[in-house]
């Protein structure tokens, strides 16, 4: 049976709307699964019941997070922040956790993902790492611009069967300090964090670049949403 899976949306306060780049629900649908997309800035009543009926969650890329969710005032290059979306997927995030459905964090994903389980971020990619790579591309997003190094051992390392790979980038911000019982799994050569993990739940699995944007041209985007999805319909 195909699994029915959670995609968050990013949410336009000022023109009141949701709105998610069809590339996410095109690479669950192509994966075998079948995407509900979750409008997430309205009460956390939902979330509950959102977890409840899905076999699965995608947490979607967006904006900044509030770095009031780890105790830090805010940089000057912070973005625009969406309160709404953040509280709402804090509680995505520690409900799907709870209930030990398999979680796909992407870009803002894996962010939300370390911040909701005690971990911090870096605010300003360029104010605070030392001779970075370009983290935000000029370039078509099915297209890699800089290496990441995997951990082999890891079950990000055993799905990409690789120690490398290319992979796009289109951020400022990153994790910095983990969450408890979280270790990374990728990196770039400025040894920015690329992807986490944890043993403690079946599929926890974040990752800094956007897959979603590259399956139509990447084997290894493919075998990553393939076993989140597969990993759903066994949950």
């Amino acid at each position: 049976m195909e699994p029915l899976i959670g995609i968050s949306c990013s949410y336009d306060l000022a023109e009141g709307r949701y709105f998610l780049p069809e590339a996410y629900v095109d690479a669950v649908i192509d994966s075998g699964g079948v995407p509900l997309i979750l409008p997430g800035a309205g009460s956390i009543k939902s979330v509950t019941p959102y977890i409840r009926a899905v076999k699965g969650l995608v947490l979607a890329g967006g904006g900044d997070i509030d770095p009031k969710y780890f105790n830090e005032e805010p940089h000057p290059s912070l973005g625009e922040v969406t309160p709404d979306r953040d509280r709402f997927e804090i509680m995505l995030v520690k409900t799907a956790l709870s209930r030990n459905i398999p979680v796909l964090g992407i870009c803002r994903g894996i962010q939300i993902i370390n911040v909701a389980c005690g971990g911090t971020l870096i605010q300003h990619i360029p104010a605070e790492v030392k001779k970075p790579v370009k983290h935000f591309q000029t370039a078509p997003r099915w297209y890699p611009t800089h290496r990441i190094l995997i951990d082999k051992s890891s079950l990000l390392g055993q799905i990409l069967k690789a120690r490398s790979a290319r992979v796009n980038s289109f951020h400022h911000q990153a994790v910095c300090d983990l969450a408890p019982g979280f270790f990374i799994t990728a990196v770039t050569n400025d040894d920015v964090v690329e992807a986490i993990e944890t043993r403690e739940y079946k599929f926890v699995i974040g990752v800094q670049w956007h897959p979603e944007g590259m399956v139509s041209k990447d084997e290894k985007s493919r075998l990553l949403f393939g076993a989140f999805v597969e990993a759903c319909r066994k949950a």
